[in-house]
């Protein structure tokens, strides 16, 4: 991966707080809320847009009687967001080197 060629998906801060929260494992919308600090509905279209892209996978169930819905990395996801990091790790040390 280059500088030119970031992925839509990491291009965004919310986005990136939300690919981020999400390597540790599965979250709700209210575990999600609670991390990135951001409203209900920017959380909602950035998490759309993260699904459209194939970055996130959502799961719909319910805790007893209440609905719950759970966000997950999607492996594509997971794979991107460490070639990024990747990107960005040597960018760096090119950068340090001079």
């Amino acid at each position: 991966m280059e500088l030119h060629d970031i992925p839509e998906a990491f291009q965004t801060k919310l986005r990136l707080a939300i690919i981020s929260s999400l390597l540790s494992g599965k979250k709700t919308f209210k575990d999600i809320k609670q991390i990135t600090k951001a409203t209900d509905g920017n959380i909602s279209g950035q998490i759309t847009k993260l699904e459209e892209l194939g970055y996130v996978i959502t799961s719909k169930g319910f805790i007893g009687k209440k609905p719950c819905t759970t966000y997950e990395i999607s492996k594509l996801g997971r794979q991107s967001f460490l070639d990024y990091v990747a990107m960005l790790e040597r960018l760096v040390k090119e950068n340090l080197a001079d």
